[in-house]
């Protein structure tokens, strides 16, 4: 197997200021082609640091793979540093040139500055890969058998030219044994508990096959990964374990592939031809924003109302004003009207409506930080529940929108 590392690069990575996703797509597609990435590190703007990383990367790795500090700015090192790691001079790329030259004078509209002209600079050691989506190319080196990929750190350029320019190239270099997975979603059940239900079922899985636990607040995923030369006969094993774990968590079992609930909820609703809208409070439109980060879930979203203050619970829901007086904001019987009320404002199939106190003020001995109630209504039913989180604000918000979902996939599944 072809093993890889990641090196991030940039004193921002290291302060927080910036979270690296960087590393993580690269890993999710390499993986996909075959390629184990066995390190992801992250190096802040100083030469000896990054030095030492190529070193040491090269020796535990096939490929290297480096992203950040190719801008034009003096805080950006990376390109002098690998010209005399590679024992290079740096020289000017016309193709580049005549990009980062159009660019600014077309696209831009401002003119073109030595800073900007650098940009088309690179060590005369590596093969250029363009980069039509931005002024940094990116480069691509070999030492001692070794290949090292150096990209921007803008994720949309670096995607750009990971998956336009990279993965062929090394597709077409290497021989790479197929990775596959296969991952279901379990809901209700911790982690704990799940590897004691299978317990039996992990210690019998043949040595092509790995199960991984990926837990996050209620939803547990677990991942199935088979590797080997034969891309047919490990297919066979693994879809064979797979269906024998789908069996064993059947009855938490909420998706048989790596998705979302959102996603989950939205094909529900899609199959059925229905359609879904939120009233939030204490979500303040994050359950919405869930949806319609999905492309096409106009075709099943109707909207939202962010009902945060208890005037638009009763203008816009028609809330009545007398139950949020005897009950309080935070109560079933306003989640309910909420619900009833969204229905009839957006006349959509289904209705979620969450009220709750998100912290980390506004709780009491009745109602503490974290105490949510969830309703969600089809013209037919009404399903409620109350919940009490203990976590700080966001992560308060995040659970509520997830529990929410789950409460609308169990009354649409009670439907078939």
């Amino acid at each position: 197997m072809i093993n890889a590392s990641i090196i991030t690069i940039g004193d921002e990575l290291l302060i927080g200021q910036v979270i690296d996703t960087n590393s993580a797509w690269m890993a999710q597609e390499l993986n996909k082609i075959g390629i184990k990435v066995s390190k992801r590190i992250a190096v802040g703007d100083n030469s000896d640091n990054i030095w030492s990383a190529l070193d040491q990367e090269s020796i535990d790795s096939d490929i290297i793979f480096i992203t950040g500090g190719l801008g034009p700015t003096a805080d950006d090192i990376t390109k002098p540093l690998l010209c005399k790691y590679f024992n290079g001079e740096l020289m000017l790329h016309q193709e580049t040139l005549d990009h980062v030259t159009n660019l600014f004078e077309n696209i831009f509209k401002r003119p073109l500055t030595e800073r900007n002209i650098k940009q088309a600079e690179v060590p005369n050691t590596c093969k250029v890969i363009f980069n039509k989506r931005g002024t940094a190319p990116g480069m691509w080196f070999e030492k001692n058998g070794k290949i090292f990929v150096s990209l921007p750190g803008v994720p949309f350029e670096m995607k750009g030219l990971m998956t336009d320019e990279v993965i062929p190239k090394i597709k077409s270099l290497k021989s790479l044994s197929p990775i596959l997975h296969r991952t279901l979603v379990t809901f209700g059940i911790g982690e704990s508990m799940l590897a004691d239900m299978i317990q039996d079922f992990e210690l019998a899985l043949p040595h092509q096959v790995k199960l991984a636990y990926l837990p996050n607040h209620g939803i547990v995923r677990l991942r199935l990964t088979a590797s080997g030369n034969d891309v047919d006969q490990i297919s066979t094993i693994l879809n064979e374990r797979f269906s024998k774990l789908k069996d064993l968590v059947h009855e938490f079992l909420i998706a048989d592939e790596d998705i979302t609930m959102q996603n989950i909820v939205g094909k529900l609703l899609q199959q059925k031809n229905k359609t879904l809208a939120t009233a939030e409070s204490c979500t303040g439109g994050y359950l919405s924003h869930l949806i319609t980060a999905i492309p096409g879930s106009s075709k099943w979203f109707n909207g939202a109302i962010v009902a945060y203050s208890n005037d638009v619970k009763e203008s816009l829901l028609f809330v009545n004003q007398n139950t949020i007086k005897e009950n309080g904001a935070v109560s079933e019987s306003v989640v309910k009207e909420m619900a009833l009320g969204l229905l009839k404002q957006t006349q959509s199939d289904y209705a979620i409506a969450v009220s709750g106190i998100m912290g980390p003020d506004g709780g009491t001995a009745e109602k503490p930080v974290g105490t949510v109630w969830v309703a969600a209504v089809s013209q037919e039913k009404i399903l409620t529940k109350r919940f009490h989180f203990r976590f700080d604000r966001l992560k308060n918000i995040e659970v509520t929108a997830l529990n929410a979902l789950n409460l609308l996939r169990i009354i649409i599944k009670e439907k078939e």
